[in-house]
């Protein structure tokens, strides 16, 4: 009974402090929005490039505007928070802000983690398989894969969100993180009601795991592909390389952060975990997508000269 009162009376969470002293507050908050800032603007000039320049209008780029959209989406859904409680030295966020932030936070990043998967194929199909290409990637498959990575991360964010939300508390309301995440909040619930939202979350790492499979799989089959070929070897290495860094960055943070035992949890060790698979991969994907794409810095170039004729 006392556990459902408990629940009910529950008005607001309070979120890690992002420092001791006013001077470290000021100082994490043009930390982040710096990263912030890059993030918006590396995503912004993808989205724009790809919209714009006409010769991009390929699965690619078609994917890597979505990915810029997600990217942008999930940044925004934790800096901008952590930004304003630095700036106005507050800690509190209200019990339906944070449902909310759960539940925009892991339906943007479960949604881009299906993306990379459909990028992964798509690069896949290019280099294995060209001469299916026009078939297996046309633009109906194309908008059919994006619509089903949006989908997924809706629809697992939903799930995740009801079932954390209707948990009994019964550890108070003080959340270890900067932003609302799931282990957190599963800190402060009942220790016999958290087990249900732990179950799902392991089912669901257990589909980040076959992504991540196919993913490790496509590439393995592009580099033999390109063996033969040194120069094809090079490209692929160089731009291969960094994408599978990002991708396993983002995995292995991510579900470190989910499976890790509460024996070895420490407040440092989730900060760390969380600012590297929430806000890293945002602010770095935008660099790694495009620091050897050619045809991206030319689209680039030409909307950087429109102004000036």
């Amino acid at each position: 009974m006392d556990q459902m009162s408990n629940t009910s009376i529950m008005t607001e969470f309070l979120l890690l402090a992002s420092a001791d002293t006013r001077e470290l507050q000021l100082l994490t908050f043009w930390l982040f929005l710096g990263i912030y800032l890059a993030a918006l603007l590396g995503n912004g000039l993808i989205i724009t490039a790809v919209a714009c320049d006409h010769r991009l209008h390929t699965p690619m780029y078609f994917f890597l505007l979505n990915l810029s959209l997600l990217d942008l989406g999930s940044i925004s859904t934790t800096v901008p928070s952590v930004m304003a409680n630095c700036l106005w030295d507050t800690k509190a966020i209200s019990y339906a802000g944070c449902a909310a932030q759960v539940f925009f936070f892991l339906s943007l990043i479960v949604g881009e983690y299906c993306l990379l998967t459909a990028m992964a194929y798509d690069r896949y199909v290019a280099i294995c398989k060209p001469l299916h290409y026009g078939t297996l990637m046309s633009s109906r498959a194309c908008v059919h894969m994006a619509a089903a990575a949006w989908g997924s991360g809706f629809l697992n964010a939903l799930l995740h969100t009801a079932n954390t939300f209707s948990l009994p508390l019964c550890h108070g309301n003080v959340v270890d993180q900067f932003f609302c995440e799931i282990p957190q909040i599963l800190k402060l619930s009942c220790s016999d009601a958290y087990l249900r939202e732990a179950g799902v979350v392991v089912v669901s790492l257990l589909g980040v795991s076959v992504c991540f499979i196919f993913i490790m799989l496509s590439y393995v089959q592009i580099f033999r592909a390109v063996i033969p070929s040194q120069q094809g070897r090079h490209k692929a290495f160089s731009t291969c390389l960094p994408h599978l860094a990002v991708v396993s960055l983002f995995v292995s943070t991510g579900m470190f952060a989910y499976l890790k035992p509460p024996s070895i949890s420490s407040p440092s060790l989730d900060l760390i975990l969380a600012v590297l698979y929430s806000v890293v991969p945002p602010a770095v994907n935008p660099l790694i997508y495009s620091m050897r794409n050619q045809e991206l810095k030319d689209a680039l170039w030409i909307l950087d000269e429109v102004p000036q004729k």
